[in-house]
């Protein structure tokens, strides 16, 4: 796989498990993330797995957009997804997770996926003309939010 477009790494004083169980619910993803507002599982999928799909609802001003993603790691250590548009790849997100003596690693991750040609289109729906730099300010804080619910 490439080097992500964005990225970040935030050490966290609770248990992997913890933070696995935050990143991985889209209820409360929403509550940490920075554009997604929230989702619904299809297909019957009713948690994180393999294959799972979901219907997100996202964010940014006064601009809302939905896509749907499919859940490609669902487990201890990794939670990772590729999102799509009009059934356009658009990116993918995931989550490390790794233990440490006092708690994980956690480091988040974004690959920027979209055809060069519909990136104007995402720019007029999203209102983000530097996608990578916008991801990179978004996961900072998304991880930030993430250390204070997973410790607090």
């Amino acid at each position: 796989m490439t080097e992500p477009d964005a990225h970040a790494q935030v050490e966290v004083e609770a248990p992997a498990d913890r933070v696995y169980t935050l990143v991985s619910d889209l209820p409360g993803l929403a509550g940490l993330a920075e554009e997604f507002g929230g989702g619904s599982w299809l297909g019957g999928a009713v948690a994180a797995r393999v294959g799972a799909r979901f219907r997100g609802v996202n964010r940014r001003g006064i601009r809302r957009w939905t896509t749907v993603s499919t859940v490609t790691d669902a487990g201890p250590g990794r939670f990772a997804f590729e999102v799509r548009s009009l059934g356009l790849p658009v990116s993918r997100w995931q989550y490390d997770i790794e233990p440490t003596e006092t708690g994980c690693r956690v480091t988040e991750s974004a690959w920027d996926r979209r055809p060069g040609w519909f990136r104007p289109i995402t720019v007029l729906a999203t209102g983000v003309t530097d996608r990578p730099a916008e991801n990179q300010r978004n996961i900072e804080r998304t991880l930030a939010r993430l250390k204070q619910a997973a410790e607090g």
